[in-house]
């Protein structure tokens, strides 16, 4: 296995991730607009994706990375927004590997913290992140407004 920063030249591996990562959260398939996001997202250089790879052709997983920046540290964060294994390649280490290397981006860039988020009942998620540090948030309540609701 491989762990590379992707770039445009791998649109036709990741956007199938992408897009069975939607499903997983109980999204419709639509591969067409999967491909439109991940490709506006390597040309407009606002996401970091690093993919795993068996081979050239053959992605085993993602990692999707947003920049952000925290106002009390006066530091840059990463936003861990996506991170999704291909059922076939669960269990052997690439969940691991991808989140090792988004560690490590952060880290080159200076970044105070790498934060997500995870569905309450993604407890495999949420195992392999508290085997890497990570620590639930008890201090703070997350508030959304969707746009998309509101008139």
């Amino acid at each position: 296995m491989k762990i590379i920063r992707a770039g445009a030249e791998h649109l036709d591996v990741v956007a199938p991730l992408f897009d069975a990562y939607r499903q997983f959260y109980k999204q419709q398939a639509d591969l067409p607009a999967a491909r439109r996001y991940i490709e506006q997202r390597l040309k407009g250089d606002d996401a970091v994706i690093f993919l795993a790879l068996r081979t050239q052709n053959d992605g085993l997983g993602f990692v999707q990375l947003y920049p952000s920046l925290a106002s009390i540290p006066m530091k840059p964060i990463w936003i861990l927004y996506d991170l999704f294994v291909a059922p076939a390649a669960r269990k052997s280490g690439v969940g691991r590997a991808l989140m090792d290397r988004a560690t490590q981006h952060a880290r080159e860039t200076g970044a105070d913290s790498l934060i997500l988020e995870t569905a309450s009942d993604n407890h495999a998620a949420q195992r392999l992140y508290e085997s890497l540090g990570y620590k639930r948030d008890d201090v703070f309540y997350r508030y959304a407004l969707s746009l998309s609701q509101v008139g």
